[in-house]
């Protein structure tokens, strides 16, 4: 995929140009074209809660959309940090959900972009005994609500 290995030139540029010394390899499977990073270094590159490695990723993204048209959306990984947050995410949702059904009130996950939003939002959506809620606002975090459907 050449949008791919475009994204795979661009993140080397930066991993280096910052410093790091980083293995990079390319993947495309089912949750889409992704970028995953191996370095000692993993938590400067991870930084507070991901943060770091969003900027990583939105920028990725934003160069390569300057260089093609209409690229699919590349995420980087690093040391396997996405796959274990979401993971977390997933069985902390699950615990909410199951508090939600036991106690009957209504449950609020912390503040989650949109991404992350979804992956919650899914990982409830087969349970019939609850729904899932996410406020409308313009905040880019917002706070899911898991309750009981009544």
């Amino acid at each position: 995929m050449e949008a791919l290995s475009a994204a795979h030139q661009i993140l080397e540029n930066m991993v280096t140009h910052l410093g790091f010394s980083a293995t990079i390899e390319e993947e495309d499977n089912e949750e889409g074209p992704s970028l995953k990073i191996t370095t000692e270094d993993s938590q400067l590159l991870i930084g507070k809660h991901g943060d770091r490695l969003d900027d990583l990723q939105y920028l990725v993204n934003r160069i390569l959309q300057k260089k093609m048209e209409d690229p699919p959306r590349i995420r980087v990984d690093c040391d396997q940090f996405r796959v274990r947050e979401e993971e977390c995410l997933i069985a902390t949702a699950k615990e909410l959900a199951e508090e939600a059904k036991e106690s009957g009130k209504a449950m609020k996950m912390r503040p989650l972009n949109a991404y992350h939003r979804r992956i919650v939002h899914n990982a409830l959506v087969d349970d019939d005994e609850i729904e899932t809620i996410s406020p409308r606002s313009d905040e880019r975090l917002k706070r899911i609500v898991i309750q009981p459907k009544s």
